[in-house]
């Protein structure tokens, strides 16, 4: 897990060293910067993970010296291709996956992206024909961003190791749409910055003769599979799938770890590594740290739940109490390295992070991507209604299913009527079938998307399109801010393929969501957590901060005259009154709270991305 930059033309060295180490970060343990003739630089910003010694030095050439690449992520099953290209004759001076990676595209060319089971942006530099080939993993774990500036091509990790080739940054045309459409801008080339484009997931491109020409090399419609008839026969299917994801996660030449929420799916994640860490494998025997966010007295808390799994696990945790105060001087630099919007603060999930570096962890195995994949979200629980064709015991059943998953937060979601809650969704989606706005993806013409169920449809978009790509974002840039690699064994592709294959009732169904992944797993797991139908996302206790240790920062901010004269902020004014209620009290609601932080987010992003500011390398 690294940070990559390149430019065609080439880039002076004094002009090029700064631009890269704005991603310190991401690569603190060593950096490199190649430049062939006059063509081309590339930079990579090391964290070392897979073969530590200097043999996985980045960018890495060819023996041959024609081929230099640079590439952030990691191939997991990089052990199985390395035998494949042996075989073909290839052999090689180190450990790398990043010199399987360089070998497989020698060996196999643009296709050899369709063998790798891993997360991925990379780019690779022929010197014969003087092209450059870049790809992006199939879901858009590692992220990518590039621009033309003055005739040059610049690509990047992240949009600040571009800023210092333009002369002075502007919002995008769309950032307005954007900051009002938070979860359905990442999917897009959109950026906040004028003039930059993220590179898309599933995609590769050759930039030659200064033109970028991408295709998406990945679809998961292209990938259903033939699941097997009987449920009892899908939940050992996926269990093993499950369990091979975690094996080959479990690769790593440093200490592994885990950000345990307490939640079905952190849960599921140790609890699998601690299975197959009983037995002999090639991967890491050092898995045995937990890391737990902690908010003592408030409705986020899920410690008990925590704790539950590692006496059940017989291992240790570091529960991380989150105070917002010993971060809240940070959160202009928070803001410049995160880059981007969302509608809750970052310090929880950094200061979590930050946690696991501290205690010499350098990558965890975490359980992002179950709630879009197997439906763990409430509100596409209802989507089944219409699968249910009429059957009055899978309507109850589904019925049961969203109201018992409401969070326990109770002041965050309210229990409904179940009759109301039928009669308005299925009027509404009858009324959007006649009008023909029932297509939510942007898919929706492939003939495999018209195959699945409605809330396979409802969940793909979900999973591809809109929340799932917004919190892979959010979750890179948590951990690398504090230089730690997060695997995710939920989002192999195997396991995608698979799960877009099933019908909603193994996943949703006898009164449980995430159906398949609770009886897969139960043999691993405490009943506790297993069988738990309260669901607590990982956020802020936005509320109780701003009534509390913060009420002074946001009384102080919204009454500064840079905020009242932000272009940025849709009404000053207004969102100074709407705090001000919640800070004294007038107003307790979360969902209120929350949205008055996405409100004031762009005039934090202000000050510290627009402005140009720098912040200090560690």
């Amino acid at each position: 897990m690294c940070g990559i930059l390149g430019t065609v033309p080439y880039t002076s060295y004094d002009k090029f060293k700064p631009a890269l180490d704005t991603l310190y970060h991401r690569g603190p343990d060593s950096f490199g910067i190649e430049s062939v003739d006059q063509d081309v630089t590339l930079g990579h910003r090391r964290l070392s993970i897979l073969d530590v010694s200097e043999t996985g030095h980045q960018p890495m050439k060819s023996e041959n010296q024609r081929y230099l690449i640079t590439f952030n992520g990691e191939i997991y099953n990089f052990i199985e291709i390395k035998r494949e290209l042996v075989l073909k004759g290839h052999s090689f001076k180190s450990t790398s996956d990043t010199e399987v990676l360089l070998k497989a595209y020698i060996e196999w060319g643009e296709e050899c992206v369709h063998k790798f089971n891993g997360m991925w942006a990379f780019a690779i530099w022929d010197k014969e024909t003087k092209e450059l080939f870049m790809s992006r993993d199939r879901y858009g774990k590692k992220p990518l961003f590039y621009a033309n500036v003055n005739g040059q091509f610049i690509f990047a990790s992240e949009m600040k190791a571009i800023f210092p080739f333009f002369k002075q940054l502007e919002i995008s045309d769309d950032f307005h749409w954007m900051k009002k459409n938070i979860f359905f801008y990442e999917s897009t080339d959109k950026c906040l910055i004028k003039g930059i484009q993220r590179f898309p997931a599933g995609y590769s491109a050759v930039y030659k003769a200064g033109k970028l020409n991408t295709y998406r090399y990945h679809n998961t419609l292209d990938h259903l599979v033939q699941v097997p008839k009987s449920y009892d026969e899908q939940v050992e299917q996926f269990r093993e799938l499950f369990m091979d994801a975690c094996k080959l996660r479990m690769r790593s030449d440093v200490t592994i770890g885990t950000a345990l929420s307490g939640g079905l799916d952190s849960s599921a994640t140790i609890s699998a590594m601690a299975n197959l860490a009983k037995n002999s494998g090639s991967y890491s025997k050092d898995w045995q740290r937990a890391f737990v966010a902690s908010f003592p007295g408030t409705p986020l808390d899920e410690s008990y739940y925590a704790k539950k799994v590692t006496e059940n696990l017989g291992i240790g945790a570091t529960f991380v109490d989150i105070n917002p105060l010993q971060h809240w001087d940070k959160l202009e630099e928070y803001f410049y390295k995160f880059e981007d919007l969302y509608i809750t603060s970052p310090i929880p999930m950094i200061m979590l992070y930050e946690s696991v570096k501290k205690n010499g962890v350098t990558v965890t195995l975490d359980g992002h991507g179950a709630d879009e994949l197997l439906s763990g979200y409430q509100q596409g629980n209802l989507e089944a209604l219409w699968d249910a064709k009429l059957s009055p015991s899978k309507t109850k059943d589904i019925l049961n299913i969203y109201q018992d998953s409401i969070n326990e937060d109770k002041e965050q979601y309210k229990r409904t009527n179940s009759s109301k809650l039928y009669t308005d969704f299925m009027s509404k989606k009858i009324v959007k079938k006649i009008l023909g706005k029932t297509m939510p993806s942007v898919d929706s013409a492939h003939p495999n998307y018209k195959k699945l169920d409605n809330h396979a449809q409802y969940l793909y978009a979900m999973f591809h399109e809109n929340i799932l790509p917004t919190l892979l974002r959010n979750y890179d840039r948590y951990a690398m801010i504090n230089s730690v690699e997060i695997r995710m064994p939920f989002m192999d592709h195997r396991i995608v393929n698979f799960a877009n294959s099933l019908p909603y009732s193994s996943k949703i169904g006898g009164g449980y969501t995430k159906r398949i992944v609770r009886d897969a797993l139960d043999p691993y797991m405490p009943k506790e957590v297993t069988w738990r139908k309260s669901k607590i996302g990982f956020s802020s206790p936005i509320v109780n901060w701003m009534q509390n240790d913060l009420s002074d920062w946001f009384l102080s901010t919204i009454n500064d005259t840079d905020f009242l004269q932000s272009n940025l902020v849709s009404n000053p004014k207004d969102l100074q009154t709407k705090i001000t209620k919640i800070v004294k009290g007038e107003n307790n609601e979360f969902s209120d709270a929350q949205k008055c932080w996405s409100e004031l987010s762009p005039y934090i992003w202000e000050k510290s991305v627009l402005s140009g500011k720098s912040f200090p390398n560690k």
